[in-house]
């Protein structure tokens, strides 16, 4: 199958292409670089520059290349920007998917794969998370994301439009040999965080809180490993073929780990010791966030390769360790 990957130079999206030509396919990428690196993906993959609700330019990608399947990746995921600046949000994560969504009825597309996240559930009314439980989105970017989902609810009832949606958890850990990995500007995720802690391009790494109600005071986040993530977009096509299809399906190993087991976890893989800063709580930071993938597993057959936290930081350090200035090097 051809498969259109919208934000496939971004950090899962790239992963997820190297997983479709392993699995026989063969993906096309649009990205507009904004977030992406062109470096990270191999120069063999179709690639197309240019933007998800641009619909005179994806229409005609959709109808040449003849695509059979549209994984979007393309959404902007700062939580703390998504509350400054909630307009940007609402235009690229909601709107502009409106667009790609009306070029693919256009172009007679109607399978789709969309990256959805935890943070629609706001805080859980309970854990591990459940696909069940009450969404109630606490900032614009989880809203953005739920919304999406009510559209593609929508769309299915209306046609014969099939979709796969996948609420993730914290994404981690880089490819295993190294080739690709995590390059963001700026950069918000912790264990790259604590990795430039370690390495010296920070001066130090803040704790936002230490006070929770957790084993050691610090938040707990589960942490899933990118190509983990990536198998299991693979697994859905199948199902994408049967009529009716509606999938949501929560993507987390079920382990959850704190801030200070995460730089520990560093501190193993790097052998340095990482300055850290005591800071107070951001407002908005659940205590804790961990999935049950129980129906992951059910449906599709999906078990994570990387079920250690060690093992997924190993993964990323050795991308940023070996190249310190991202796709840059």
């Amino acid at each position: 199958m051809k498969i259109l990957v919208v934000g496939g130079a971004g950090y899962i999206g790239s992963h997820c292409v190297r997983q479709i030509v392993e699995a026989g396919h063969e993906p096309v990428v649009l990205d507009n670089l904004v977030f992406g690196h062109r470096k990270a993906v191999e120069p063999s993959v179709l690639f197309y520059e240019g933007d998800l609700g641009d619909e005179a330019f994806v229409r005609p990608v959709l109808e040449n290349e003849s695509i059979d399947i549209v994984m979007h990746f393309a959404a902007y995921a700062s939580v703390g920007e998504s509350v400054k600046e909630p307009l940007k949000y609402y235009l690229n994560n909601v709107a502009a998917t409106i667009h790609l969504l009306n070029a693919m009825k256009q172009a007679g597309v109607n399978k789709f794969i969309f990256s959805s996240t935890c943070a629609t559930f706001g805080v859980p009314q309970s854990l591990p998370i459940v696909e069940t439980l009450p969404q109630a989105p606490i900032n614009p970017y989880g809203q953005s994301k739920l919304d999406v989902e009510l559209i593609l609810k929508s769309l299915a009832c209306a046609e014969d439009f099939r979709f796969a949606t996948f609420r993730y958890f914290n994404a981690a850990g880089a490819a295993e040999d190294g080739s690709i990995g995590e390059d963001h500007t700026p950069e918000l995720h912790l264990i790259p965080i604590a990795i430039d802690a370690a390495t010296g391009k920070r001066d130090s790494l803040k704790i936002f809180g230490t006070d929770y109600e957790t084993p050691d005071g610090t938040c707990l986040r589960d942490y899933v490993h990118v190509d983990d993530l990536a198998r299991a977009h693979i697994a859905a096509f199948e199902k994408l073929d049967q009529p009716g299809t509606q999938l949501f399906l929560n993507l987390g190993t079920g382990k959850p780990y704190s801030v200070k087991e995460v730089i520990q976890a560093v501190e193993k893989a790097s052998g340095q010791k990482i300055p850290i800063e005591i800071d107070l709580r951001r407002a908005g930071d659940p205590p804790a966030l961990y999935a049950d993938s129980t129906l992951a597993k059910e449906t599709l057959g999906w078990e994570v390769k990387f079920t250690e936290l060690d093992d997924i930081v190993a993964t990323a350090w050795k991308w940023h360790s070996t190249h310190p200035n991202g796709f840059e090097d």
